[in-house]
């Protein structure tokens, strides 16, 4: 990227602490997807969402492409990441028609 291209972007504090989330719940309208980030714990009976992004459909894609990318990278210098319980349905890959969970 060139020097003309870069962007300038601030992380304040609060935001630089990130948080944690181990479900994302996918929905998409016509124009948009909404991505929900939840934290579930053992004991919390009723989860809540702890983070909401919602992105046009083209970032939705964008979006698609750099995970792809980067999980390949980290693949390539630390190995396959191995999916556990997929194939038991203990985290389905959607449970409605316009919805689906990572």
């Amino acid at each position: 990227m060139s020097a003309e291209n870069e962007l300038n972007i601030e992380l304040n504090g609060d935001i630089a602490q990130g948080s944690y989330s181990n479900l994302a719940i996918i929905t998409h309208s016509s124009s948009e997807f909404i991505i929900d980030f939840v934290r579930m714990m053992p004991g919390i009976p009723k989860p809540q969402v702890s983070n909401r992004i919602i992105m046009t459909a083209e970032h939705a894609k964008r979006l698609l492409f750099a995970l792809k990318d980067n999980i390949s990278k980290f693949e390539a210098q630390y190995g396959e990441i191995a999916i556990h319980n997929q194939d038991k349905g203990v985290l389905p890959v959607n449970f409605g028609s316009s919805s689906a969970e990572a």
